[in-house]
């Protein structure tokens, strides 16, 4: 599938309920999972020892953290949703997560966006996305995520509808 455009406000008010956005493939190596688990002070074994969990774990090796998988929704959205009229944007919160399957460590993932609701605020918009993040050849997801962000207008840009 291609992205569809959503390079103007009125063009991603179109997305409204469908797939906007379905990103590249990311690499969940075990050096990202160990920087992760350095970033949150989060040594559990599963994540980090690589020979316990091969020999004691149900997974046959490590698998990454599903708050690591969840922070990748920050890379999807810097790299795979551009929206030219928005100067910049915050995380103001999820709704819903599920870690549904564990990320071997190995392993890519990729987010899949339906852009749930849209609402404008002052000087920006709201946006419910429903991310399901996938593992590349596995039929279930590896989290399906509710994440609210609001994106703030460029100040050259005048938008119908929404306060200057």
């Amino acid at each position: 599938m291609a992205n569809a455009d959503i390079s103007t406000l009125e063009k991603l008010r179109a997305q409204l309920g469908k797939e906007a956005v379905v990103t590249e493939w990311v690499l969940v190596s075990q050096e990202r999972i160990d920087q992760f688990a350095e970033a949150t002070g989060d040594f559990q074994w599963i994540h980090v020892d690589t020979e316990r969990s091969a020999k004691e774990s149900p997974f046959g090796g490590t698998i990454a953290h599903g708050f690591l998988t969840l922070s990748l929704l920050g890379k999807f959205y810097l790299d795979d949703i551009h929206l030219p009229f928005c100067d910049m944007g915050i995380n103001y919160g999820l709704n819903k997560v599920r870690f549904t399957n564990p990320v071997r460590s190995g392993s890519r993932v990729r987010g899949r966006f339906v852009l749930s609701s849209l609402s404008d605020i002052d000087n920006g918009i709201q946006m419910t996305w429903t991310v399901t993040c996938e593992i590349e050849g596995v039929a279930r997801p590896a989290c399906i995520a509710e994440h609210v962000v609001r994106r703030y207008f460029r100040a050259a840009v005048v938008h119908e509808g929404t306060k200057p």
